[in-house]
C-alpha cells in the first residue's frame, strides 16, 4: 500500500486569498520532492459561496490552477457550470502546470447526468442521505443514488463515480465498490482525528453519537445565522437542544444568542455538530493515516470473504 501523507488537512471551504496562498505553500513544503510536480491534494469549493463574491472567488480558483493541485471539487451551487467553464479555460489555467481533475458532488441523478454528459466533469460523487454536514434535503440513500447514476451512465466514456454519505468502515466500502463504485468518499470518519481541526468539543460528541442522534435540519444553520444554501440543501448533524427550539418555533435571533452563550460555555447541549449517519461505526480518535490503513485491510478483508459465495 502506498504510504499515505495527512498533514495537508487544513478547512479550505471559507479560505481567503490569503490563507489559501498560505496552505498551499504549506502543502508545496510538505512535499518537497514533488517540486513543480502536481500536489496530491484537492480543494474543494461550495457554488453558492463562490457565487456570492465573483472577484475574491476568481482569485481562489486561480491561486488553485497556478498552485498545481490535483483536483478541484464543486458542490451545492445553483449555476456550477459556469465555475467549471472558468477553471478550463481562465487566463490561470492557459498558465498553470497541470490541469485539475474536477470533481462535481452530486445529491440527485439529475445533477449526475447534466455534470456527465453536458460539463464532461473528470469525476462524480454520488452523495446520499446518510451524509453528514450538508447535502440534498430528498437526496436517496447512498446505495440508491449510486445505483441510479450507474444504471443512468453508458458503460463507456462515462465518468468515474464515487459513492459518498454515512460510511465509516472498510466493510461498506467495499459494498459500494462491489455495487459498482470507483471509490468511496469519508467525511466524519476523518473529523475524528488528530490533524482534524474540529474542536475537541465536537470530537467528543461524534465519538459519543450514534447514527440515531443525527438529524437532517435546516436548524443548524439557523443557529449560525446562516441562510444562504440553496433551498434544495440542508444539514445533517447531531440532534441538540437548537433542534428542539426551532422546531418548536422559537426566534432564531433567540436560538443564535442561546447557541453563542454554549458556544462561550462549551455546553454540548446547544452546539453545531456535523457529522453523517455512520458515527455509530466511529469509536476511536486515531491519526489519519492509521484510518487509511485499516479501511484498506478492512476493504480487502471483505471482498475476499464475498469471493467465497461464489466458490
Amino acid at each position: 500500500m502506498q504510504d499515505v501523507n495527512t498533514t495537508f488537512t487544513r478547512l479550505l471551504a471559507f479560505a481567503t486569498p490569503d490563507s489559501l496562498r498560505a496552505d498551499l505553500a504549506f502543502a508545496r513544503d510538505s512535499f518537497p520532492d514533488r517540486r513543480d510536480a502536481p500536489l496530491p491534494i484537492g480543494l474543494g469549493f461550495i457554488g453558492w459561496l463562490l457565487d456570492a463574491n465573483e472577484a475574491q472567488s476568481k482569485e481562489l480558483i486561480d491561486l488553485a490552477l497556478e498552485g498545481g493541485v490535483q483536483a478541484l471539487w464543486l458542490a451545492f451551487g445553483v449555476d456550477l457550470q459556469r465555475w467549471v467553464h472558468y477553471i478550463r479555460t481562465s487566463p490561470s489555467a492557459a498558465r498553470a502546470p497541470h490541469k485539475p481533475l474536477i470533481f462535481v458532488q452530486a445529491t440527485s441523478l439529475m445533477e449526475a447526468l447534466v455534470a456527465a454528459n453536458e460539463w464532461k466533469v473528470d469525476v462524480i460523487i454520488a452523495q446520499g442521505n446518510e451524509a453528514g454536514g450538508h447535502g440534498g434535503r430528498a437526496a436517496p440513500s447512498t446505495m440508491v443514488i449510486l445505483s441510479e447514476i450507474l444504471a443512468a451512465l453508458p458503460h463507456a466514456g462515462a465518468p468515474p463515480v464515487l459513492a459518498g454519505g454515512g460510511i465509516a468502515h472498510g466493510s461498506q466500502a467495499a459494498a459500494y465498490l462491489t455495487a459498482g463504485a470507483a471509490g468511496v468518499v469519508l467525511g466524519t470518519r476523518f473529523a475524528l482525528t488528530p490533524e482534524s481541526p474540529y474542536p475537541e468539543l465536537h470530537k467528543a460528541a461524534i465519538q459519543g453519537a450514534k447514527g440515531t442522534d443525527t438529524v437532517r435540519t435546516d436548524a443548524l444553520d439557523y443557529a449560525l445565522g446562516i441562510y444562504s444554501w440553496p433551498q434544495w440543501i440542508d444539514g445533517r448533524g447531531i440532534r441538540t437542544g437548537i433542534v428542539d427550539d426551532v422546531d418548536a418555533g422559537v426566534d432564531h435571533k433567540i436560538v443564535q444568542e442561546r447557541h453563542a452563550k454554549a458556544a462561550a460555555a462549551g455546553d454540548a447541549s446547544y452546539m453545531v455538530t456535523w457529522c453523517g449517519q455512520g458515527v455509530s461505526l466511529i469509536e476511536e480518535n486515531k491519526p489519519a493515516k492509521e484510518i487509511v490503513e485499516e479501511l484498506h485491510a478492512d476493504i480487502v478483508r471483505s471482498l475476499q470473504r464475498g469471493q467465497t459465495l461464489l466458490a
